[in-house]
């Protein structure tokens, strides 16, 4: 038998569970229920961003915590080599050739960067979020794209799950691997499949003695995938006898028989990224390698995620920094019509907006990053905040240096360079951070899972009120509930320490800041019970509206977390103090009138004629506007195909860089 003859028999011996999973029908409220059933359990530890959406501001709850001085001092001895390392590091080096060279990465691996996250127990260095992002952030200035490649082995590769979830058996197996440089990655996304898991087309089907799972599919953009030693796969699992099935989550060899990485994907930014298509074909994997129980793969994926995503915002605060360095050395250096440039109004206001911001991206950042340190705070909605508007801010940040710069912001490094000037990478940086807007969670889809934990409370007090398709009797009842919960909580947002002049006085000129906080989130509370009240069950509909409500908690948050850190600043050094209440206060007062405007925004907007223009325009009632251009998309095939494009037959592109 030849074999494609071979090939062929195991194709039409494909196990029918497995064949079901992947020919199903997905309805809407499938992807809701699957998505319900995964959240991560209600937390009854107090959470200060929850408090902001509820009405309820209560500083305390964000107030420094003692840290660990033994952590701290082997952290600085530990970032004091790092920097020492990456000095030696060429960045342009990977923007140039598109790959991060072997001998850095046996660097990084000599120097326990790989472990950083990974308790001592298990050979790693255990250093603390807040250590590890500062790491994050020398790593991503030589280049993004080795913060990119340790962020996805520690935050969301095999490390993190297996600390959380695995089996002390699992922990000792893999943990000093990770640690000693044997590089990782997440194996969750499919060509058809981005952020709607009950679409998962994946198979893991157990074998009728239950000791492995065969697992089929294609997984897409899998960061670290095509250097990988060890990966998490996630796979749905076919009903089966008593068993439910489910998603479930597998740690995997790479260089066991089945698996393929097809393509090594390009990308617009992060040059070096080792991102790529990998395909599994009858992959045989061991019981013992599943993480948690079966089905229980997504709510191993948001429980990584929940602090994974802190990276992003550490990352987004290097960045900052680097814009506002650049920013100052060049509009003082740069002179127009007589004067430096920053003295232009226009342009110094720029300047202002980098640095204010820089400084509240790296405030969000060490608050969030503190809080996990801590663990006495439920900080899912604090992380994903995080990683929502440090994305944001920080690429307009990069997009503004870029202005500043003018010619020379568009200009790539190397051509400065080529004809004398400083090698800016400022056209480069704008590119990196993009992604950082879509990466552990675009900022739509943030958006809808940060307002899905910010109306909880809303939601179980309306009950059936929020549910499409309930009966009126049902409704009525849930009215009834409804009326109580509200009867006791609108009078709370009526007034609050906001409106007392002398509150907050501690901060001194932050107060009146503090307190339009305060006064914002039983502002931003009464305006969400109005979008429950209007809408009901179609509020899920109004995503736009669920989003401006997001964006306002997280100027609130990122004004609270400024004064905070300035406030803690002060008591530690005076002068330095003085300066970072400057920077917190200009913050405010840019942040305050963003929030104003997303205020303004709820009940004045074009949303509604913007949902008949997207209808129409899907509808085709718009084609004759793109007619009189050219469109050079390669190939004739389908928008989306299970089959990557540009893979890459019979050929294995995984290496491994040791």
């Amino acid at each position: 038998m030849s074999t494609k003859d071979l090939q062929q028999a195991a194709d039409s011996a494909e196990n029918d569970g497995a064949r079901e999973v992947r020919e199903r029908e997905v309805t809407a409220s499938d992807a809701r229920a699957l998505a319900e059933a995964s959240r991560i359990a209600e937390d009854q530890r107090p959470s200060f961003a929850k408090g902001i959406y509820m009405g309820s501001y209560n500083l305390d709850l964000i107030r420094p915590h003692q840290r660990d001085p033994e952590e701290d001092i082997r952290a600085r001895g530990f970032l004091d080599q790092l920097t020492a390392y990456c000095a030696t590091l060429d960045g342009e080096l990977i923007e140039r050739t598109g790959a991060i060279p072997d001998e850095y990465l046996r660097g990084l691996a000599e120097l326990g960067v790989f472990g950083m996250k990974i308790p001592r127990k298990y050979s790693g260095l255990g250093l603390s979020l807040l250590s590890y992002g500062r790491a994050l952030m020398v790593l991503s200035s030589v280049h993004p794209s080795l913060g990119a490649l340790t962020s996805a082995h520690l935050s969301i590769g095999v490390p993190e799950p297996v600390k959380v979830f695995g089996t002390e058996e699992q922990k000792e197996e893999y943990l000093p691997r990770c640690a000693g440089g044997a590089i990782s990655a997440f194996l969750l996304t499919e060509p058809d499949v981005g952020s709607d898991p009950a679409r998962m087309r994946a198979t893991a089907v157990p074998s009728e003695d239950g000791s492995e799972y065969v697992l089929d599919g294609v997984k897409l953009w899998t960061t670290n995938g095509v250097i990988a030693e060890l990966v998490v796969v996630m796979a749905a699992v076919p009903p089966h006898g008593t068993e439910k099935g489910g998603v479930s989550a597998f740690v995997v060899e790479m260089d066991i028989p089945g698996i393929t990485v097809e393509n090594r994907n390009n990308f617009m930014g992060l040059r070096g990224i080792e991102n790529g298509v990998t395909r599994l074909r009858g992959v045989r994997v061991p019981s013992a390698n599943r993480l948690g129980r079966e089905g229980q793969g997504l709510k191993i994926a948001l429980t990584t995620l929940n602090t994974g995503r802190l990276s992003i915002p550490a990352m987004c605060a290097a960045s900052g920094k680097w814009s506002l360095k650049i920013a100052r050395g060049w509009t003082g250096a740069r002179e127009q019509w007589g004067r430096p440039i920053w003295q232009h109004e226009a342009v110094g206001k720029k300047v202002a907006f980098i640095a204010a911001t820089a400084f509240a991206v790296e405030s969000v950042f060490e608050l969030s990053a503190e809080m996990a340190d801590a663990g006495t705070k439920d900080i899912r909605i604090e992380a994903a905040l995080a990683k929502l508007w440090a994305s944001e801010m920080a690429f307009r940040i990069g997009d503004e240096l870029v202005q500043i710069r003018g010619g020379r912001g568009f200009e790539t490094a190397s051509s400065l360079a080529a004809r004398g000037e400083r090698a800016v990478a400022a056209e480069q940086q704008l590119r990196d951070l993009r992604i950082n807007r879509v990466f552990e969670g675009s900022t739509e889809i943030m958006h809808l899972l940060i307002a899905r934990d910010a109306v909880d409370a809303h939601l179980k007090a309306a009950g059936d009120l929020a549910v499409a398709g309930s009966s009126l009797s049902s409704k009525v009842q849930s009215a009834v509930k409804a009326s109580g919960f509200y009867g006791r909580w609108l009078p709370t947002l009526a007034a609050g320490r906001g409106s007392v002049p002398t509150a907050y006085a501690e901060f001194g000129p932050l107060s009146g800041h503090l307190r339009y906080a305060d006064r914002a989130s039983r502002r931003l509370a009464r305006s969400t019970f109005y979008g429950m009240a209007r809408w009901q069950a179609g509020l899920e509909h109004h995503q736009v509206f669920l989003g401006r409500i997001v964006d306002i908690g997280a100027e609130l948050f990122a004004m609270s977390a400024v004064c905070m850190r300035a406030e803690t600043m002060r008591g530690k050094d005076p002068q330095e103090g003085a300066a970072a209440y400057e920077l917190a206060g200009a913050f405010c007062a840019q942040s305050r009138v963003r929030i104003d405007t997303l205020f303004d925004d709820l009940w004045r907007n074009s949303d509604a004629e913007d949902r008949r223009l997207a209808k129409g325009v899907l509808g085709d009632r718009y084609t004759w506007l793109e007619a009189g251009v050219l469109d050079q998309s390669e190939g004739t095939g389908p928008w989306i195909s299970e089959t990557a494009n540009g893979t890459v037959a019979g050929e294995n592109l995984h290496r491994r860089y040791r």
